[in-house]
């Protein structure tokens, strides 16, 4: 009987750096000192060079750089952050945090990323902020979202959780808002081996302000300005996210070439690919289809060893956390979209046999 096909698996990507890794964490180890030290001085560099802009400032992980950036920029109680329906909850919980008020808003059907065209109906006087997501791998549509901030004085924060790397009309994600987010969940296309975020930003006031925010709001050591909080990148994950960043290129390439795959395989299928515009370079994240069978789909492959998952089952205004503040609320399309999405095996190391073997599971599912 053929292997399991896993949705993800880390093992193929770690052994092919394998003594890199084992190298960068005795160096840490060996230095003795695990905090705010040279290796997250060097990834910051780094990684802010990779996104072409002037300041990265490691933190905690994702959520936690949303809300730091949030912060930074004063957003709170009183105020209106623009956020898509379709989205992980970490981008609605990052404005919770910081007690502003969530208005969602629909996405675009094709690219299944915030609409443009939807946002201008849900400015008001309060509206301080939008936060696109560049879900799934797939910028999301930059210029007419930073064109409408700038006629409303807008911020523009991205979510850059799951986009490291793509680029929208050549340009990478993380410079294309005010300011951006990201996350090193191990999943993630640049992943540490834990938790981990970053904040990037050619503003150096924001960038002043978070990195004093995420050390318990000082600067000095025991000289306290904010009220912060403890959420810093530590030096082992800096250390293994400076090796994993000299292969990223290459891993989102792959990727690309997977995802290329996959759209010649599945051509003439019973699913709806993923629809990509020209203006942007993916780095496919996640690889998702639509089915309208899509939970007899998922375990029809799950009968034949091959595991997906469903990015994402229930949308934040549906969730038992926001019954209190979104009651009755119905956002349509991405209920529909919740209804029918299915994320297939994407990762470095895939191998063409076994994306073969998942298009021929498709092709032979009868509903």
């Amino acid at each position: 009987m053929a292997a399991n096909i896993p949705f993800v698996d880390l093992t193929r990507q770690h052994q092919v750096i394998s003594k890199e890794l084992e190298s960068a964490m005795k160096g840490v180890l060996d230095s003795g000192c695990f905090v705010q030290g040279l290796q997250l001085e060097a990834f910051e560099q780094e990684f802010a060079a990779y996104c072409e802009v002037a300041h990265c400032v490691g933190v905690g992980n994702g959520l936690d750089a949303l809300a730091l950036l949030l912060r930074a920029y004063g957003i709170g109680p009183g105020d209106e952050v623009i956020v898509p329906t379709n989205t992980f909850i970490a981008t609605w919980l990052a404005v919770t945090a910081v007690g502003a008020t969530i208005v969602p808003v629909e996405p675009d059907e094709r690219a299944h990323n915030l609409s443009p065209a939807l946002i201008e109906a849900h400015i008001t006087p309060r509206t301080r902020c939008v936060m696109p997501v560049h879900l799934y791998g797939q910028p999301a549509d930059m210029d007419p979202i930073m064109a409408l901030a700038d006629r409303h004085g807008l911020v523009v924060i991205e979510d850059n959780a799951q986009a490291q790397g793509a680029l929208y009309k050549g340009r990478p994600t993380g410079s294309l808002g005010h300011a951006a987010a990201t996350s090193f969940y191990p999943g993630k296309n640049l992943g540490a081996l834990g938790d981990g975020g970053a904040v990037v930003t050619s503003d150096p006031a924001i960038a002043g302000r978070v990195r004093m925010l995420r050390n318990y709001g000082s600067e000095k050591k025991y000289d306290h300005q904010a009220l912060g909080c403890n959420s810093r990148l530590d030096e082992i994950q800096a250390a293994v996210l400076r090796v994993k960043l000299r292969q990223l290129g290459e891993w989102n390439k792959e990727r690309r070439a997977i995802a290329a795959r996959y759209d010649y395989l599945l051509g003439g299928l019973h699913v709806i690919r993923p629809s990509v515009p020209e203006s942007v370079t993916p780095v496919w994240h996640l690889y998702v289809i639509r089915s309208e069978h899509r939970d007899a789909l998922q375990a029809h492959l799950r009968d034949q060893g091959i595991q997906t998952i469903i990015h994402y089952p229930v949308p934040p205004h549906q969730q038992a956390c926001y019954a209190s503040q979104m009651p009755g609320n119905s956002y349509p399309l991405t209920e529909c979209l919740c209804s029918e999405v299915l994320s297939l095996p994407m990762y470095p190391g895939l191998t063409e046999a076994e994306q073969h073997r998942v298009a021929l599971s498709i092709a032979s599912f009868r509903h």
